[in-house]
């Protein structure tokens, strides 16, 4: 799933960025939005990323507007999508605190960057929020992030077989076996859910086609995986997203 960012992708996305920031700042005086932009995307285009790279940026603000449209959207839309922006800034496949230092990240950028004490905190707790994908009731900005980030789970077969893939290539450091075995425990996780998708447009959407997926997927894990003393799986990945 990695590609390079050609120069029209990188205005887009700029232009994005540029709108969604000014919009937070409602009029305030702030810096110029484009170099904090332009540090984001390098951020998300390292060589150590598969899945976690600039299309999965795009697909989650693509979600977020599809469930904008749909009526889905959270009480603060911009902050939202300033979180999308970071949620994933900071991201390595061997270290457990990618979501921590994503937040941190957050708060010392937006700060500079001309938004309130109450904006950059709900920033930030929303990138916190994709550590679980678990919104308290009522939750509307953190609904609408989780669903956004977790949408790729009601791809299409073919798209969620590249999604898997690419997943696995960001662990490649870890064994066939620890991984199938983290894998599967993930999967088992989000099957128990009572929902995945916590809006009604996701759930609506969304809910059936991912548990068909993860479905699909567990079966091929469980098949590939064999028999072992009753000794807890390792998880090997981070929810999904």
């Amino acid at each position: 799933m990695t590609a390079e960012l050609t120069p029209l992708q990188e205005q887009e996305l700029l232009a994005r960025w540029t709108s969604t920031l000014l919009a937070a700042r409602t009029g305030r005086a702030g810096p110029d939005p484009i170099p904090y932009g332009r540090n984001l995307l390098s951020r998300w285009s390292e060589p150590q990323r598969r899945y976690h790279t600039v299309s999965h940026l795009r697909a989650v603000l693509d979600r977020i507007d599809e469930l904008a449209d749909q009526g889905g959207e959270g009480g603060e839309l911009e902050l939202v999508r300033l979180a999308a922006w970071f949620h994933d800034a900071v991201y390595r496949p061997d270290r457990s605190e990618n979501e921590e230092r994503s937040a941190a990240l957050a708060e010392k950028a937006l700060t500079e960057a001309g938004l309130t004490r109450h904006e950059v905190a709900e920033v930030a707790r929303l990138v916190r929020l994709t550590v679980t994908h678990d919104p308290a009731p009522g939750d509307l900005d953190g609904e609408t992030l989780c669903d956004a980030d977790l949408a790729v789970l009601a791809s299409d077969p073919d798209t969620y077989t590249g999604y898997t893939s690419a997943v696995r290539e960001e662990y490649a450091f870890v064994p066939d076996p620890d991984f199938r075995e983290g894998r599967a425990a993930v999967l088992r996780h989000l099957l128990a859910l009572p929902r995945l998708f916590r809006t009604p447009y996701g759930a609506a959407a969304w809910e059936s086609r991912a548990r068909a997926n993860m479905e699909r997927e567990l079966k091929e894990l469980t098949e590939l995986t064999e028999p072992k003393d009753a000794t807890d799986a390792t998880d090997a990945t981070e929810q999904p997203g």
